[in-house]
Parts: structure tokens; C-alpha cells; sequence
């Protein structure tokens, strides 16, 4: 199958460090390997209404909900590259990653065996200097991965806040050039969300 990555931009702001990062790695990839560049901030999405016991998910009406639907399910790999924001992922991400509930039920999406085994990363610049602080961030995308049976392939993480601050970071910079050409190395583990609160449920 050839390999077609998705980068999810959730950045409230366009060209921000975060995308910067995401960009220098994307440049690794062998030109073969199909691209698609998504911003949130341009395909907004409603405001997610969690009706999962309430009778059957229909597919998508809002043009933006069923484009992102569309990509996500054609992506063999899936790069969510989003900024540190309160030590998690932005508010556009965490709405994107909201819908994933809905498109488990969507009929014929066949959302959760498409995903099986595919790859989910993460990008993201965080101003503090400690990369610990970016620990629910990378617990959100792991976990998220295992409940899906995905692989994860890690977070890249990049230290700036101003504008072009990510450039300065040689140690981010010199990450992002192999990054994508790691194996995932966190595989399969969907026992360890199952049943865990904020963990969809089936």
C-alpha cells in the first residue's frame, strides 16, 4: 500500500512553530510518499454533541466533518501536529479528535478496522524548556492510538513561543530528520484504555 500521511494542523495561528516542525520532517519523507496538509482553523468543525446512545451516527452533513472523515480514512498515517496548549492539545485538535467517537458509528465508514493498524504521530512545540510538561499531550496520542489498535509513532517535540523560535532549536531540528523514518515502536495496546474514563465506548 503506498503510504499517504495526513498532517492535522491544530495551531490557532498559520505558519506558527509547530507546523514549522512538522514541515522540516515532512521534507525526510521519500517523494513517493503522499502528502496531505490539513488546518483546522480552516475547516471548522460544529460544536461536538455526544450522541452516542441516542440511535444510530449518520453520516456526516457538515462538509467540513465529512472532508476530514474522508482524509482520515484514506491516511495510512496520521501526524497530529498541534501546540502545546495547557499542556494538551489545542482546542481545534481535541474537537477533530472529538468526532473519531461519532465516525466509530458512522454506517460504513468502517472507522475502527480502518484505522487498525495504521500509524498516528504527534508534532508539537511547547514553550516550556522541561518536555515533561507535553506528558498529557503524548499520554492523549498514545492512548488514542492503543484504543484503536493503531501504531504511534511518538511526539516530536521542539521548544519555542514566538514566531520562527523553533528554528533555533538544533536539537528539534536535527530530531525532525529521522523521525518518520523510525519504525512505531509503541505498537498495540488496546487493553490498556479500554474502560478507562474518557477512553469511547464501543
Amino acid at each position: 500500500m503506498t503510504r499517504r500521511f495526513l498532517f492535522v494542523l491544530g495551531s490557532a495561528r498559520t505558519d506558527g512553530n509547530t507546523e514549522l516542525l512538522a514541515r522540516r520532517a515532512a521534507e525526510q519523507l521519500p517523494p513517493d510518499v503522499e502528502q496531505r496538509w490539513i488546518r483546522l482553523a480552516e475547516h471548522p468543525l460544529p460544536d461536538f454533541v455526544d450522541i452516542r446512545h441516542d440511535g444510530p451516527v449518520q453520516p456526516p452533513a457538515d462538509d467540513n466533518v465529512g472532508q476530514l472523515l474522508d482524509a482520515t480514512l484514506a491516511a495510512t498515517d496520521i501526524v497530529i501536529a498541534s501546540p502545546v496548549y495547557w499542556y494538551s492539545v489545542s482546542g481545534l485538535t481535541k474537537r477533530y479528535l472529538d468526532y473519531w467517537s461519532d465516525w466509530l458509528r458512522v454506517p460504513g465508514a468502517d472507522f475502527r478496522a480502518t484505522m487498525a493498524g495504521r500509524t498516528l504521530w504527534g508534532v508539537s512545540v511547547l514553550a516550556d524548556e522541561e518536555e515533561s510538561v507535553a506528558d498529557p499531550l503524548n499520554g492523549l496520542l498514545h492512548n488514542s492510538a492503543a484504543y484503536l489498535k493503531m501504531r504511534f509513532g511518538g511526539v516530536l517535540l521542539g521548544n519555542g513561543s514566538a514566531r520562527g523560535d523553533i528554528l533555533k532549536d538544533t536539537r528539534a531540528l536535527a530530531r525532525a530528520k529521522t523521525f518518520f523514518a523510525r519504525d512505531a515502536a509503541l505498537a498495540r495496546f488496546p487493553h490498556e484504555t479500554e474502560g478507562r474514563p474518557g477512553a469511547p465506548t464501543p
